[in-house]
Protein backbone atom coordinates (compact mmCIF):
# COMPACT_ATOMS: atom_id res chain seq x y z
CA UNK A 1 0.00 0.00 0.00
CA UNK A 2 0.86 3.20 -0.94
CA UNK A 3 1.30 5.88 1.99
CA UNK A 4 -1.75 7.59 0.87
CA UNK A 5 -3.86 4.73 0.67
CA UNK A 6 -2.73 3.27 4.35
CA UNK A 7 -3.79 7.16 5.46
CA UNK A 8 -7.09 6.77 4.08
CA UNK A 9 -7.62 3.23 5.36
CA UNK A 10 -7.54 4.75 9.16
CA UNK A 11 -10.70 5.62 10.77
CA UNK A 12 -9.58 9.00 12.68
CA UNK A 13 -10.45 9.29 15.97
CA UNK A 14 -12.43 13.17 16.96
CA UNK A 15 -9.76 15.57 18.02
CA UNK A 16 -11.79 16.00 21.22
CA UNK A 17 -10.43 12.47 22.04
CA UNK A 18 -6.87 12.95 21.06
CA UNK A 19 -6.93 16.22 23.19
CA UNK A 20 -8.15 13.94 26.39
CA UNK A 21 -5.21 12.04 26.24
CA UNK A 22 -3.32 15.28 26.94
CA UNK A 23 -5.57 16.40 29.48
CA UNK A 24 -6.59 18.97 27.81
CA UNK A 25 -10.72 19.75 27.77
CA UNK A 26 -13.07 20.39 25.34
CA UNK A 27 -13.53 24.63 26.03
CA UNK A 28 -9.65 24.40 25.41
CA UNK A 29 -9.42 23.49 21.75
CA UNK A 30 -10.07 25.80 18.81
CA UNK A 31 -11.74 22.92 16.62
CA UNK A 32 -10.97 22.76 12.76
CA UNK A 33 -13.39 20.15 11.64
CA UNK A 34 -13.61 17.21 13.63
CA UNK A 35 -9.86 16.37 12.91
CA UNK A 36 -8.15 18.93 13.83
CA UNK A 37 -7.78 22.10 16.22
CA UNK A 38 -5.80 24.74 17.64
CA UNK A 39 -4.14 25.07 21.11
CA UNK A 40 -4.11 28.10 23.29
CA UNK A 41 -0.75 29.50 24.45
CA UNK A 42 -2.32 29.53 27.32
CA UNK A 43 -1.61 25.69 27.89
CA UNK A 44 2.30 26.41 28.03
CA UNK A 45 3.78 25.62 31.81
CA UNK A 46 7.11 26.54 32.16
CA UNK A 47 7.39 24.80 35.22
CA UNK A 48 7.26 21.36 33.53
CA UNK A 49 10.01 22.13 30.87
CA UNK A 50 12.82 21.28 32.57
CA UNK A 51 11.04 17.89 33.81
CA UNK A 52 9.56 16.41 31.11
CA UNK A 53 12.18 14.79 28.32
CA UNK A 54 12.91 16.41 24.25
CA UNK A 55 14.20 14.30 22.27
CA UNK A 56 15.56 15.40 18.57
CA UNK A 57 15.71 13.07 15.60
CA UNK A 58 18.16 14.33 13.17
CA UNK A 59 19.74 12.68 10.08
CA UNK A 60 22.94 12.09 8.23
CA UNK A 61 22.85 13.86 4.67
CA UNK A 62 20.19 12.56 2.25
CA UNK A 63 19.86 11.71 -0.60
CA UNK A 64 17.24 13.96 -2.77
CA UNK A 65 14.27 12.05 -1.41
CA UNK A 66 14.88 12.36 1.93
CA UNK A 67 15.78 9.51 4.80
CA UNK A 68 12.47 9.51 6.71
CA UNK A 69 13.31 11.44 9.38
CA UNK A 70 9.70 12.61 10.26
CA UNK A 71 8.29 9.16 9.96
CA UNK A 72 11.09 7.74 12.08
CA UNK A 73 10.13 10.51 14.67
CA UNK A 74 6.52 9.64 14.73
CA UNK A 75 7.48 5.77 14.81
CA UNK A 76 9.25 6.45 17.48
CA UNK A 77 6.76 8.88 19.63
CA UNK A 78 4.01 5.87 18.93
CA UNK A 79 6.72 3.64 20.29
CA UNK A 80 7.35 5.39 22.91
CA UNK A 81 3.85 4.84 24.10
CA UNK A 82 3.60 1.30 22.85
CA UNK A 83 6.26 0.87 26.03
CA UNK A 84 3.75 2.24 28.50
CA UNK A 85 4.99 5.82 28.49
CA UNK A 86 3.29 9.09 27.45
CA UNK A 87 4.69 10.82 24.45
CA UNK A 88 3.48 13.76 22.20
CA UNK A 89 5.68 13.67 18.44
CA UNK A 90 6.08 17.93 17.70
CA UNK A 91 6.34 18.52 14.22
CA UNK A 92 6.72 21.39 11.20
CA UNK A 93 4.11 21.93 9.15
CA UNK A 94 4.39 20.55 4.87
CA UNK A 95 5.49 23.50 2.62
CA UNK A 96 3.44 22.81 -0.75
CA UNK A 97 6.75 23.45 -2.92
CA UNK A 98 8.39 19.92 -1.81
CA UNK A 99 4.85 18.66 -1.76
CA UNK A 100 4.83 19.24 -5.43
CA UNK A 101 8.22 19.20 -6.56
CA UNK A 102 10.26 16.38 -5.70
CA UNK A 103 10.45 15.18 -2.35
CA UNK A 104 6.36 14.54 -1.67
CA UNK A 105 4.81 15.25 1.55
CA UNK A 106 6.26 15.69 5.56
CA UNK A 107 3.23 13.67 6.69
CA UNK A 108 5.62 10.94 7.69
CA UNK A 109 5.16 7.27 5.98
CA UNK A 110 3.46 3.84 5.86
CA UNK A 111 2.08 2.78 9.41
CA UNK A 112 4.00 6.38 11.19
CA UNK A 113 2.17 8.95 9.56
CA UNK A 114 0.19 12.03 11.05
CA UNK A 115 -3.48 12.36 10.09
CA UNK A 116 -5.55 14.30 8.23
CA UNK A 117 -2.65 13.49 5.60
CA UNK A 118 -4.28 15.04 2.98
CA UNK A 119 -5.35 18.11 4.75
CA UNK A 120 -2.16 18.34 6.37
CA UNK A 121 0.03 18.26 3.54
CA UNK A 122 -2.18 20.57 1.88
CA UNK A 123 -3.73 23.68 2.93
CA UNK A 124 -4.04 22.69 6.84
CA UNK A 125 -5.08 25.43 9.13
CA UNK A 126 -4.37 28.46 6.85
CA UNK A 127 -0.92 29.36 8.88
CA UNK A 128 1.48 29.41 5.90
CA UNK A 129 -0.93 31.21 3.70
CA UNK A 130 -1.34 33.68 6.95
CA UNK A 131 2.57 33.90 6.80
CA UNK A 132 2.68 34.22 3.28
CA UNK A 133 0.19 37.57 3.30
CA UNK A 134 1.94 39.08 6.41
CA UNK A 135 4.95 38.99 4.17
CA UNK A 136 3.39 40.46 1.61
CA UNK A 137 1.86 43.26 3.42
CA UNK A 138 5.20 44.73 4.22
CA UNK A 139 6.45 44.34 0.61
CA UNK A 140 3.11 46.41 -0.08
CA UNK A 141 3.71 48.75 2.44
CA UNK A 142 7.64 49.38 1.88
CA UNK A 143 6.26 49.80 -2.34
CA UNK A 144 3.66 52.26 -1.31
CA UNK A 145 6.04 54.62 0.96
CA UNK A 146 8.31 54.86 -1.80
CA UNK A 147 5.36 55.86 -4.50
CA UNK A 148 3.91 58.57 -1.58
CA UNK A 149 4.65 62.08 -1.91
CA UNK A 150 3.15 63.33 1.60
CA UNK A 151 4.25 60.42 4.21
CA UNK A 152 7.71 58.98 2.86
CA UNK A 153 10.17 57.42 4.55
CA UNK A 154 12.96 58.62 1.93
CA UNK A 155 13.63 54.86 1.33
CA UNK A 156 16.51 54.32 -1.26
CA UNK A 157 14.68 51.43 -3.51
CA UNK A 158 18.22 50.48 -4.17
CA UNK A 159 18.81 48.89 -0.47
CA UNK A 160 15.71 47.43 0.31
CA UNK A 161 16.24 43.61 1.36
CA UNK A 162 12.36 42.57 1.62
CA UNK A 163 11.19 39.83 -0.83
CA UNK A 164 7.59 38.63 -1.40
CA UNK A 165 7.02 34.93 -0.82
CA UNK A 166 4.78 32.52 -2.29
CA UNK A 167 4.58 28.37 -0.94
CA UNK A 168 5.37 26.92 -3.97
CA UNK A 169 8.72 26.37 -6.01
CA UNK A 170 9.13 28.72 -8.86
CA UNK A 171 11.98 29.43 -10.07
CA UNK A 172 10.99 32.30 -12.54
CA UNK A 173 10.15 34.60 -9.59
CA UNK A 174 13.59 34.45 -7.94
CA UNK A 175 14.74 37.79 -9.60
CA UNK A 176 11.88 40.17 -11.09
CA UNK A 177 11.68 44.02 -11.97
CA UNK A 178 8.08 45.31 -10.02
CA UNK A 179 6.71 49.13 -10.69
CA UNK A 180 6.45 48.82 -14.57
CA UNK A 181 3.82 50.47 -16.12
CA UNK A 182 3.57 54.38 -15.62
CA UNK A 183 3.57 56.99 -13.03
CA UNK A 184 0.89 55.32 -11.26
CA UNK A 185 1.82 51.51 -11.22
CA UNK A 186 4.59 52.41 -8.38
CA UNK A 187 8.45 53.01 -8.89
CA UNK A 188 10.62 50.76 -11.00
CA UNK A 189 12.80 48.55 -9.05
CA UNK A 190 14.60 45.29 -8.70
CA UNK A 191 13.18 42.74 -6.30
CA UNK A 192 12.15 38.82 -6.57
CA UNK A 193 9.82 36.00 -4.17
CA UNK A 194 11.26 33.65 -2.26
CA UNK A 195 9.03 30.79 -1.09
CA UNK A 196 7.44 31.14 2.58
CA UNK A 197 9.48 28.66 4.20
CA UNK A 198 12.48 31.14 3.45
CA UNK A 199 10.10 34.06 5.14
CA UNK A 200 11.51 36.13 8.02
CA UNK A 201 8.20 36.14 9.19
CA UNK A 202 8.08 32.14 9.32
CA UNK A 203 11.54 32.80 11.42
CA UNK A 204 9.95 34.79 14.00
CA UNK A 205 6.85 33.22 14.29
CA UNK A 206 8.68 29.83 15.32
CA UNK A 207 11.16 31.86 17.61
CA UNK A 208 8.47 34.00 18.85
CA UNK A 209 7.19 33.10 22.84
CA UNK A 210 4.11 34.97 22.71
CA UNK A 211 2.21 37.55 20.50
CA UNK A 212 3.40 40.60 22.40
CA UNK A 213 7.44 38.98 21.29
CA UNK A 214 5.78 38.26 17.86
CA UNK A 215 4.96 41.99 17.65
CA UNK A 216 8.10 43.13 19.00
CA UNK A 217 10.23 40.75 16.24
CA UNK A 218 8.01 41.84 13.44
CA UNK A 219 8.82 45.69 14.19
CA UNK A 220 12.39 44.82 14.37
CA UNK A 221 12.80 43.55 11.14
CA UNK A 222 15.22 45.39 8.89
CA UNK A 223 13.58 46.66 5.40
CA UNK A 224 17.15 48.87 3.73
CA UNK A 225 18.40 52.63 4.17
CA UNK A 226 17.33 56.17 3.42
CA UNK A 227 19.17 57.58 1.34
CA UNK A 228 20.66 59.95 3.79
CA UNK A 229 21.96 56.40 4.81
CA UNK A 230 19.56 55.88 8.28
CA UNK A 231 18.23 51.99 8.81
CA UNK A 232 14.55 51.56 8.16
CA UNK A 233 12.58 48.85 10.24
CA UNK A 234 8.93 47.45 9.80
CA UNK A 235 8.21 49.83 13.01
CA UNK A 236 8.81 52.57 11.60
CA UNK A 237 6.25 51.81 8.45
CA UNK A 238 3.66 51.11 11.79
CA UNK A 239 3.70 47.62 10.04
CA UNK A 240 3.69 45.46 13.49
CA UNK A 241 0.34 45.66 14.42
CA UNK A 242 -1.87 44.84 10.71
CA UNK A 243 0.99 42.13 10.41
CA UNK A 244 0.40 40.47 14.04
CA UNK A 245 -3.26 40.62 13.56
CA UNK A 246 -3.28 38.58 10.33
CA UNK A 247 -1.55 36.11 12.39
CA UNK A 248 -3.07 36.28 15.61
CA UNK A 249 -4.40 32.51 14.69
CA UNK A 250 -1.38 31.07 12.75
CA UNK A 251 1.03 31.78 15.88
CA UNK A 252 -0.99 28.84 18.04
CA UNK A 253 -0.14 25.50 17.67
CA UNK A 254 -2.14 22.54 15.48
CA UNK A 255 -3.59 19.09 17.34
CA UNK A 256 -3.72 16.49 14.97
CA UNK A 257 -2.91 12.46 15.49
CA UNK A 258 -0.73 9.50 13.96
CA UNK A 259 -1.98 6.83 13.02
CA UNK A 260 -2.17 5.03 16.04
CA UNK A 261 -4.01 7.96 17.79
CA UNK A 262 -0.50 9.65 19.14
CA UNK A 263 -1.01 13.35 19.86
CA UNK A 264 0.78 15.68 16.91
CA UNK A 265 1.63 18.99 17.43
CA UNK A 266 2.28 20.41 14.24
CA UNK A 267 3.60 24.01 13.78
CA UNK A 268 5.53 26.50 11.45
CA UNK A 269 7.71 24.71 8.47
CA UNK A 270 10.99 26.45 8.09
CA UNK A 271 13.06 24.89 5.63
CA UNK A 272 16.54 23.40 7.35
CA UNK A 273 18.79 24.85 4.59
CA UNK A 274 17.48 28.04 3.98
CA UNK A 275 16.49 29.05 7.26
CA UNK A 276 16.42 27.42 10.74
CA UNK A 277 14.68 23.89 10.20
CA UNK A 278 12.85 23.72 13.34
CA UNK A 279 9.01 23.95 14.62
CA UNK A 280 7.91 26.82 16.68
CA UNK A 281 9.95 27.70 20.30
CA UNK A 282 5.95 27.64 21.03
CA UNK A 283 4.84 24.40 20.28
CA UNK A 284 7.54 22.69 21.58
CA UNK A 285 6.83 24.24 25.35
CA UNK A 286 3.15 23.56 23.72
CA UNK A 287 4.47 19.70 24.10
CA UNK A 288 6.49 19.80 26.90
CA UNK A 289 4.19 21.43 29.11
CA UNK A 290 1.44 18.31 27.87
CA UNK A 291 3.42 15.07 27.77
CA UNK A 292 6.48 13.43 29.84
CA UNK A 293 8.12 12.92 26.32
CA UNK A 294 8.59 15.06 23.43
CA UNK A 295 9.67 13.80 20.24
CA UNK A 296 10.69 16.44 17.77
CA UNK A 297 12.87 17.15 14.53
CA UNK A 298 15.11 19.01 12.41
CA UNK A 299 15.13 19.49 9.06
CA UNK A 300 17.77 17.62 6.71
CA UNK A 301 21.53 16.52 7.68
CA UNK A 302 22.89 17.30 11.42
CA UNK A 303 25.03 19.75 10.10
CA UNK A 304 22.22 21.77 9.53
CA UNK A 305 18.82 21.38 11.36
CA UNK A 306 20.44 20.28 14.50
CA UNK A 307 23.02 22.71 14.64
CA UNK A 308 20.26 25.37 14.44
CA UNK A 309 18.23 23.91 16.57
CA UNK A 310 21.07 23.54 19.20
CA UNK A 311 22.79 27.07 18.48
CA UNK A 312 19.87 28.98 18.05
CA UNK A 313 16.18 27.62 18.86
CA UNK A 314 18.03 26.19 22.56
CA UNK A 315 19.71 29.34 23.38
CA UNK A 316 16.99 31.42 22.15
CA UNK A 317 14.30 29.60 24.69
CA UNK A 318 16.67 27.79 26.78
CA UNK A 319 15.62 24.24 25.99
CA UNK A 320 18.13 21.45 26.45
CA UNK A 321 17.54 18.11 24.36
CA UNK A 322 18.06 14.87 26.58
CA UNK A 323 19.08 12.78 23.53
CA UNK A 324 19.95 13.44 19.65
CA UNK A 325 18.22 10.56 17.33
CA UNK A 326 20.72 10.50 14.14
CA UNK A 327 18.46 8.27 10.89
CA UNK A 328 20.49 6.70 9.10
CA UNK A 329 19.28 4.84 5.59
CA UNK A 330 21.48 2.24 4.10
CA UNK A 331 20.28 3.87 0.93
CA UNK A 332 22.08 7.26 1.90
CA UNK A 333 25.29 5.11 3.06
CA UNK A 334 25.60 3.65 -0.56
CA UNK A 335 24.54 7.10 -2.21
CA UNK A 336 27.73 8.42 -0.16
CA UNK A 337 29.38 5.58 -0.87
CA UNK A 338 29.15 6.25 -4.93
CA UNK A 339 26.66 4.61 -5.76
CA UNK A 340 23.73 6.24 -8.50
CA UNK A 341 20.50 6.92 -7.30
CA UNK A 342 18.59 4.16 -9.60
CA UNK A 343 21.08 1.41 -8.39
CA UNK A 344 20.51 2.49 -4.62
CA UNK A 345 17.92 -0.59 -4.22
CA UNK A 346 20.74 -3.31 -4.89
CA UNK A 347 23.04 -4.74 -2.60
CA UNK A 348 26.17 -3.55 -2.03
CA UNK A 349 27.74 -3.79 1.44
CA UNK A 350 31.41 -2.17 0.03
CA UNK A 351 29.21 0.96 -0.75
CA UNK A 352 27.84 0.98 2.31
CA UNK A 353 31.21 0.81 4.00
CA UNK A 354 32.63 3.32 1.52
CA UNK A 355 29.62 5.80 2.68
CA UNK A 356 29.81 5.30 6.39
CA UNK A 357 32.46 8.74 6.67
CA UNK A 358 29.49 10.81 6.40
CA UNK A 359 27.59 8.90 9.12
CA UNK A 360 30.62 9.20 11.37
CA UNK A 361 30.88 12.67 11.32
CA UNK A 362 27.68 13.29 12.20
CA UNK A 363 28.05 11.18 14.75
CA UNK A 364 31.15 13.34 16.10
CA UNK A 365 29.64 16.33 15.20
CA UNK A 366 26.72 15.70 17.21
CA UNK A 367 28.70 14.72 20.62
CA UNK A 368 30.23 18.29 20.42
CA UNK A 369 27.25 19.22 21.87
CA UNK A 370 27.96 16.87 24.82
CA UNK A 371 23.68 15.41 24.23
CA UNK A 372 23.92 11.63 24.49
CA UNK A 373 23.49 9.74 20.61
CA UNK A 374 21.69 7.16 19.70
CA UNK A 375 21.89 6.26 16.12
CA UNK A 376 18.69 4.73 14.01
CA UNK A 377 18.66 2.27 11.02
CA UNK A 378 15.36 3.55 9.14
CA UNK A 379 14.84 -0.07 7.50
CA UNK A 380 13.53 -0.34 4.27
CA UNK A 381 12.72 -3.51 2.38
CA UNK A 382 15.68 -3.54 0.20
CA UNK A 383 18.09 -3.25 2.88
CA UNK A 384 19.92 -6.39 3.75
CA UNK A 385 21.12 -7.59 6.82
CA UNK A 386 24.47 -7.86 5.71
CA UNK A 387 24.56 -3.99 5.09
CA UNK A 388 22.68 -3.16 8.19
CA UNK A 389 25.09 -5.35 10.51
CA UNK A 390 27.83 -2.87 8.97
CA UNK A 391 26.18 0.53 10.08
CA UNK A 392 25.76 -1.19 13.73
CA UNK A 393 29.15 -2.85 13.64
CA UNK A 394 30.61 0.86 13.51
CA UNK A 395 27.99 2.18 15.99
CA UNK A 396 29.46 -0.29 18.45
CA UNK A 397 33.67 0.51 17.82
CA UNK A 398 32.30 4.40 18.45
CA UNK A 399 30.56 3.09 21.45
CA UNK A 400 26.94 5.09 20.23
CA UNK A 401 23.53 3.12 20.69
CA UNK A 402 22.05 1.90 17.89
CA UNK A 403 18.72 0.39 16.62
CA UNK A 404 16.77 -0.73 13.99
CA UNK A 405 13.84 1.11 13.06
CA UNK A 406 11.48 -0.44 10.81
CA UNK A 407 8.24 2.33 11.42
CA UNK A 408 7.27 2.58 7.71
CA UNK A 409 5.81 -0.89 7.90
CA UNK A 410 5.25 -1.65 11.76
CA UNK A 411 4.88 1.61 13.03
CA UNK A 412 5.15 1.84 16.83
CA UNK A 413 6.02 -1.67 17.07
CA UNK A 414 9.15 -1.29 14.75
CA UNK A 415 10.09 1.44 17.38
CA UNK A 416 10.22 -0.73 20.86
CA UNK A 417 13.68 -1.36 20.73
CA UNK A 418 14.61 2.37 19.69
CA UNK A 419 11.98 3.93 22.26
CA UNK A 420 13.41 1.59 25.01
CA UNK A 421 17.11 2.73 24.48
CA UNK A 422 15.88 6.51 24.43
CA UNK A 423 13.87 6.51 27.25
CA UNK A 424 16.39 4.64 29.42
CA UNK A 425 18.93 7.54 28.18
CA UNK A 426 16.80 10.16 28.67
CA UNK A 427 15.71 9.05 32.36
CA UNK A 428 19.18 8.08 33.59
CA UNK A 429 21.26 11.06 32.32
CA UNK A 430 21.51 14.57 32.80
CA UNK A 431 21.26 16.77 29.85
CA UNK A 432 24.91 18.33 29.71
CA UNK A 433 24.00 20.51 26.71
CA UNK A 434 26.12 22.89 25.65
CA UNK A 435 25.57 24.88 22.40
CA UNK A 436 28.93 24.99 19.60
CA UNK A 437 29.53 29.02 20.02
CA UNK A 438 28.81 32.10 21.98
CA UNK A 439 26.75 34.56 20.79
CA UNK A 440 28.80 37.45 21.86
CA UNK A 441 31.60 36.54 19.24
CA UNK A 442 32.07 37.90 15.96
CA UNK A 443 30.18 36.76 12.86
CA UNK A 444 33.75 35.88 11.29
CA UNK A 445 34.55 33.41 14.31
CA UNK A 446 30.90 32.13 14.87
CA UNK A 447 30.42 31.18 10.86
CA UNK A 448 34.28 29.86 10.80
CA UNK A 449 33.37 27.66 14.04
CA UNK A 450 30.52 25.74 12.19
CA UNK A 451 32.37 25.81 8.83
CA UNK A 452 35.41 24.15 10.23
CA UNK A 453 33.71 21.77 13.27
CA UNK A 454 30.59 20.99 11.87
CA UNK A 455 31.56 21.23 7.98
CA UNK A 456 34.84 20.13 8.09
CA UNK A 457 36.13 23.25 6.18
CA UNK A 458 39.55 24.26 6.03
CA UNK A 459 38.82 27.93 5.98
CA UNK A 460 36.06 30.32 4.75
CA UNK A 461 36.14 32.64 1.87
CA UNK A 462 34.13 36.21 1.86
CA UNK A 463 32.79 37.63 -1.24
CA UNK A 464 33.14 41.42 -1.64
CA UNK A 465 29.04 41.64 -1.16
CA UNK A 466 29.39 39.49 1.57
CA UNK A 467 32.22 41.59 3.17
CA UNK A 468 30.27 44.63 2.70
CA UNK A 469 27.24 42.73 4.67
CA UNK A 470 29.30 42.49 7.65
CA UNK A 471 30.59 46.11 7.44
CA UNK A 472 26.29 47.18 7.38
CA UNK A 473 25.72 44.62 10.19
CA UNK A 474 28.61 45.81 12.27
CA UNK A 475 27.13 49.47 11.53
CA UNK A 476 23.49 48.67 12.75
CA UNK A 477 24.69 47.06 15.68
CA UNK A 478 23.86 43.09 14.80
CA UNK A 479 27.23 41.01 15.29
CA UNK A 480 26.23 39.64 18.58
CA UNK A 481 23.31 37.62 16.34
CA UNK A 482 23.63 34.09 15.66
CA UNK A 483 24.52 32.70 12.37
CA UNK A 484 21.76 30.65 10.59
CA UNK A 485 23.86 29.50 7.51
CA UNK A 486 22.07 28.70 3.97
CA UNK A 487 23.66 25.92 2.27
CA UNK A 488 22.94 22.46 -0.15
CA UNK A 489 21.91 19.96 2.12
CA UNK A 490 23.63 16.96 0.30
CA UNK A 491 26.95 18.08 1.08
CA UNK A 492 28.43 19.00 4.76
CA UNK A 493 30.45 21.41 1.83
CA UNK A 494 28.94 24.25 -0.22
CA UNK A 495 29.30 21.94 -3.18
CA UNK A 496 26.22 19.18 -3.79
CA UNK A 497 28.52 17.16 -5.52
CA UNK A 498 31.13 16.27 -2.97
CA UNK A 499 28.86 13.42 -1.10
CA UNK A 500 30.45 11.35 1.94
CA UNK A 501 33.12 13.37 4.45
CA UNK A 502 34.84 15.74 1.75
CA UNK A 503 38.07 17.55 3.44
CA UNK A 504 40.46 20.01 2.23
CA UNK A 505 37.65 22.41 1.28
CA UNK A 506 37.10 25.86 1.57
CA UNK A 507 33.04 27.00 2.80
CA UNK A 508 32.08 30.36 0.54
CA UNK A 509 29.94 33.22 1.83
CA UNK A 510 28.35 34.48 -1.40
CA UNK A 511 25.98 37.55 0.68
CA UNK A 512 24.86 37.22 3.98
CA UNK A 513 21.26 38.77 4.95
CA UNK A 514 19.83 40.19 7.89
CA UNK A 515 16.75 38.96 9.78
CA UNK A 516 16.57 41.39 12.24
CA UNK A 517 13.14 40.47 13.48
CA UNK A 518 14.14 36.25 13.90
CA UNK A 519 17.23 37.08 15.42
CA UNK A 520 20.13 35.76 13.32
CA UNK A 521 22.06 36.58 10.10
CA UNK A 522 21.96 34.38 7.13
CA UNK A 523 25.42 34.06 5.46
CA UNK A 524 24.78 32.41 1.98
CA UNK A 525 26.61 29.94 0.60
CA UNK A 526 27.65 28.68 -3.08
CA UNK A 527 24.62 28.75 -5.31
CA UNK A 528 21.72 28.05 -2.74
CA UNK A 529 18.79 29.52 -3.48
CA UNK A 530 15.50 30.67 -1.11
CA UNK A 531 13.54 30.25 -4.04
CA UNK A 532 13.25 26.46 -5.21
CA UNK A 533 12.63 25.35 -8.74
CA UNK A 534 10.49 22.28 -9.91
CA UNK A 535 11.88 19.32 -11.02
CA UNK A 536 11.58 18.27 -14.92
CA UNK A 537 8.86 15.67 -13.51
CA UNK A 538 7.23 17.55 -10.44
CA UNK A 539 5.19 15.64 -7.98
CA UNK A 540 2.27 17.76 -8.95
CA UNK A 541 1.37 15.53 -11.99
CA UNK A 542 0.32 12.77 -10.32
CA UNK A 543 -1.40 14.68 -7.75
CA UNK A 544 -5.61 14.30 -8.71
CA UNK A 545 -9.02 14.38 -7.28
CA UNK A 546 -12.11 12.28 -7.97
CA UNK A 547 -15.36 13.15 -8.05
CA UNK A 548 -16.31 12.62 -4.68
CA UNK A 549 -13.61 14.64 -3.74
CA UNK A 550 -11.01 12.18 -2.64
CA UNK A 551 -7.02 12.97 -3.27
CA UNK A 552 -5.10 10.49 -5.06
CA UNK A 553 -1.20 10.96 -5.70
CA UNK A 554 -0.05 12.60 -2.46
CA UNK A 555 3.35 10.82 -0.90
Amino acid sequence: MKDIDIAQSITLKNIKKIAQKLNISEDNIEMYGKYKAKLPLNLINEDKLKSNKLVLVTAISPTPAGEGKTTVAIGLSQGINKIGKQSTVVLREPSLGPIFGMKGGAAGGGWSQVLPMEEINLHFTGDFSAIEKANNLLAALIDNNIQSKSRTLDLDPRTITWKRVMDMNDRSLRKIIIGLGGIGQGIPRESGFDITAASEIMAILCLSNNLADLKKRIGNIFIGFTRSNLPIYARDLNAQGPMTALLKDAIKPNLVQTIEGTPAIMHGGPFANIAQGTNSVIATKMGLSLSPFVVTEAGFGADLGAEKFMDIKCQSADLKPNVVVIVATIRALKYHGGVAIKELKLPNPEAVKKGLPNLIKHIKNTQQFHVPIVVAINKFSSDTQEEINIVKLICEELKVNVAEANVWKKGGEGAIDLANIVCKIAETQESTFKPLYNWESPIKSKIKTIATKIYGADDVHYSKQALNDLKTIEKLGLSKLPVCIAKTQYSFSDDPLKLGHPQGFLFHIREITIAAGAGFVVPISGEIMRMPGLPSVPAAESIDIDEKGIISGLF
